[in-house]
């Protein structure tokens, strides 16, 4: 049996993985389909493209359960936060990437890796020999996901995503938008003007929810029967579920003061956050939409200061697959059926590019040490690494399950602090305290 591993799909946890396995000194082949097979979401051939938001969220790691997945993958080592932090762009407290240069430099590495090749191919079958990761994220190829749910025994379970529009930041008025993170949250002036604002009035906000509901849709296909993550949900989809959701959402008008008219607070607000570093493009912060091209175009131009929005990209929906991972993968990621197979990424059912690596991470490390005839010690539930894997692979209810983002919630309690008993930044520190502890001992004893 070959010793090189085997990895299918060139996104953020197929690259993290390759990344950890090489550097453990095993020769890694990456599977690659892009770009001689192109999908809905990509765009270009570079492994670890950022396809939906440019955003890695919180960067936090002592209040914030995302932001202690940052630290835990900075402290192993990781390609994936080493790049987004080298390429990171002002967006207060979060950490966002010019993507285009963070995928580059992504590839770049991974190229130049003694360890690491690039295959660039569609594989539509499950191998049956050797050390292989299936890291091909939400967007499988049919023919490989066919193979997978065949082996299986069951369906893929499904899920709609969506991704939101970028516009020219030229094309803004600023006569109306204005700059400023919620909150004045960052460090440097920079950080604390990361972000447009364009306001609404009551008037403008109930018009703008008409005219959502009204617009043209994509209709999913006949037999498509799937919901939606709710962290990613598509602004039409929140709005019909009151008129009020979205202002107590993307729209909220907390934290900010505009500076064009400071007098009035505005009864909604739009976000927009810088794409690149050249700060000539932004997105519409949490406006996932399925609306048609055309409906967008006019949709989104009644928001003041868009009116006359000139787009980089419209936004989009596509369907997203996953494993039901609590029934079929065992706690090294392993296919039950067929352990010589591991999965990682968002087919395994975490959501976020964060989570997705992380698990990449980690299955590299495992298939390196299974490889080399080394074990490498369970890592810790008391971490957000460790909490994230536990959940998909036994600890989430597999009859509910559905794709979960990292959150506290996933973490074991602390002693002393059940039941809400102490105040939760006193929790959250607690939880990150004890995270941080355990994942140092966890790599300690890899070394």
């Amino acid at each position: 049996m070959t010793q090189e591993l085997h990895i299918i799909g060139g996104g953020m946890a197929g690259s993290e993985a390759a990344w950890q396995a090489a550097n453990a000194g095993i020769k890694v082949v990456i599977h690659e389909m892009r770009p001689k097979v192109e999908t809905f979401a990509h765009r270009t051939g570079n492994l670890a493209e950022m396809v939906c938001s440019n955003s890695f969220r919180s960067d936090d790691n002592e209040q914030n359960a995302v932001g202690l997945l940052h630290w835990e993958m900075r402290q192993a080592n990781g390609i994936i936060m080493q790049m987004a932090t080298k390429h990171r762009l002002p967006a207060g407290g979060a950490l966002a990437v010019d993507r285009d240069p963070f995928a580059e430099s992504v590839t770049a590495a991974l190229m130049a890796h003694e360890n690491i090749s690039v295959s660039y191919e569609e594989l539509t079958e499950l191998p049956d020999e050797g050390h292989w990761i299936i890291a091909t994220g939400p967007l499988t190829s049919a023919a490989l996901g066919q193979a997978i749910a065949k082996e299986a025994g069951a369906e893929s379970l499904a899920f709609f995503d969506a991704i939101a529009p970028i516009v020219y930041f030229d094309s803004v008025n600023m006569d109306i938008a204005w700059m400023q993170s919620r909150y004045d949250k960052g460090e440097t002036e920079e950080e604390r003007t990361a972000y447009l604002n364009c306001p609404m009035t009551k008037d403008q906000y109930e018009a703008f929810i008409d005219a959502l509901l009204a617009a043209d849709k994509t209709e999913f296909h006949e037999g498509e029967t799937a919901g939606y993550f709710d962290g990613c949900l598509p602004i039409e989809v929140m709005s019909e579920r009151g008129r009020e959701t979205l202002r107590f959402g993307p729209m909220k008008p907390v934290g900010l003061t505009n500076t064009n008219d400071p007098e009035n607070k505005p009864y909604a607000v739009v976000q927009l956050r810088r794409d690149n570093a050249l700060g000539t493009l932004y997105n519409i912060v949490g406006f996932q939409t399925k609306m048609k091209y055309g409906a967008q175009k006019e949709v989104f131009r009644m928001i003041p200061g868009l009116e006359n929005a000139e787009f980089a990209r419209l936004g989009g929906i596509h369907r997203n697959t996953f494993l039901n991972s609590p029934t079929l993968l065992d706690n090294q990621m392993r296919l039950k059926s067929r352990p010589n197979i591991r999965f990682a990424g968002q087919v395994t059912g975490v959501e976020g590019y964060v989570e997705s690596a992380a698990m990449g991470l980690l299955a590299g490390r495992l298939a390196a040490a299974e490889i080399q005839g080394r074990e490498i010690p369970d890592v810790p539930n008391t971490t957000a690494m460790g909490a994230l894997v536990t959940h998909i692979t036994g600890g989430a209810d597999a009859k509910t399950f559905q794709p979960m983002n990292v959150n506290f919630g996933l973490f074991p309690p602390l002693d002393g602090m059940r039941g809400g008993r102490k105040g939760r930044k006193e929790r959250y520190k607690g939880y990150t305290d004890r995270a941080k502890e355990d994942f140092a001992q966890w790599l300690e004893a890899q070394s």
